[in-house]
């Protein structure tokens, strides 16, 4: 290996180390908050992704249909929840929230799939789309046993994954798809060539990290997660909801997710299972931080990236093999020095 392949290498895992950063970060804010190990969070990568893919063809995507019937499934959840307590304002409220705002939604998405807009109001449309997945996710598999174990949750996650999964087959197929770049600029820097949707991805990454930065310290409702990720039940007994913080949370990586699809998609083809693998890797990245800090975790994904690149030069087949055998020797350590307390003791 020569300085030029290094840089190569070195330059490739940064960008893909720069999209799991995002994913081990929204797998952490989900964990601490909900303790919840997200699983699906690969989903949401993919499902951008192809939903992408299908407006370039001028098609409505699968992901109309799989936003209404899990609406569908919210709508009726709260309703019954509503008759139960006898809440008029809280139907009032499922009826908008989870009928009319994604009937209207999908309509004007059905509407504007067939006049091929450009690629930043389409980019606009996939995350208007992917996004409200996670609040609706939330609502129907996590809120009722939101106070259940660990383990009950980690089952939930892998169920809602595999039927994510069935989904994704069903509505976009097996063929894999790739979207177009958002920028098609060349720059040479030495022995190495700059890409336009490389410098998108790495600028995404930092604003997006940057943004969670500012609204976790400037914003109330940001300050209410993060001490719901401290001390969940002090913060429900100072009057911070339980509930919407696991909501937030989810829209948050959700909306990380969906970003993560739109960046990754023009770099490798998507298929409707890559979400998995993909998420895998994030969530190697999440454990190098604990899945409790965000700078360990980002900094976590970016080994992963340049492990995973490397690897991919000097043994292919078994690239995959580095980078989950990276987590062997980081739990062994966190074992040895971390302090274990049964799940009623936090």
């Amino acid at each position: 290996m020569d300085f030029t392949i290094a840089s190569l290498l070195t330059q490739d895992g940064l960008i893909t180390g720069a999209v799991y950063a995002l994913l081990a970060v929204a797998i952490v804010l989900v964990f601490t908050v909900t303790r919840v190990i997200f699983v699906p969070q690969g989903e949401f990568v993919a499902f951008a992704a192809l939903t992408m893919a299908a407006f370039q063809t001028g098609k409505v995507p699968g992901t109309v249909w799989l936003l209404l019937v899990l609406s569908a499934v919210a709508l009726l959840m709260e309703l019954t929840q509503a008759l139960r307590d006898r809440d008029i304002r809280l139907a009032w409220r499922a009826l908008a929230v989870y009928g009319v705002a994604p009937a209207v939604l999908s309509l004007v998405i059905a509407w504007l799939a067939a006049r091929q807009a450009p690629l930043l109001v389409q980019a606009l449309m996939t995350l208007a789309l992917v996004v409200p997945l996670g609040p609706v996710l939330y609502r129907i598999a996590y809120q009722p046993v939101a106070h259940g174990s660990v383990l009950l949750l980690l089952i939930i996650s892998v169920a809602v994954h595999l039927a994510l999964t069935g989904f994704g087959l069903l509505v976009f197929g097996a063929e894999g798809s790739r979207t177009p770049a958002f920028s098609d600029a060349r720059w040479n820097l030495g022995p190495l060539q700059i890409t336009g949707q490389s410098l998108w991805v790495l600028g995404a990454t930092v604003a997006a990290i940057g943004s969670l930065y500012w609204f976790f310290n400037h914003t109330f409702r940001g300050k209410a997660l993060k001490a719901t990720a401290v001390n969940r039940v002090g913060a429900e007994l100072m009057g911070i909801s339980g509930t919407g913080a696991g909501m937030l949370s989810f829209t948050l990586a959700a909306a990380i997710g969906a970003l993560s699809g739109l960046l990754i998609g023009p770099i490798t083809t998507i298929f409707y299972d890559t979400g998995f693998l993909i998420g895998l890797k994030g969530f190697v990245a999440a454990i190098i931080g604990g899945l409790v800090g965000y700078p360990l975790a980002a900094l976590g994904a970016v080994l992963v990236g340049m492990l995973e690149s490397f690897s991919s030069f000097w043994a292919s087949a078994y690239k995959e093999v580095a980078v989950f055998t990276l987590i062997l020797p980081v739990l062994l350590w966190r074992s040895l020095r971390t302090h274990h307390v049964e799940e009623d003791e936090e």
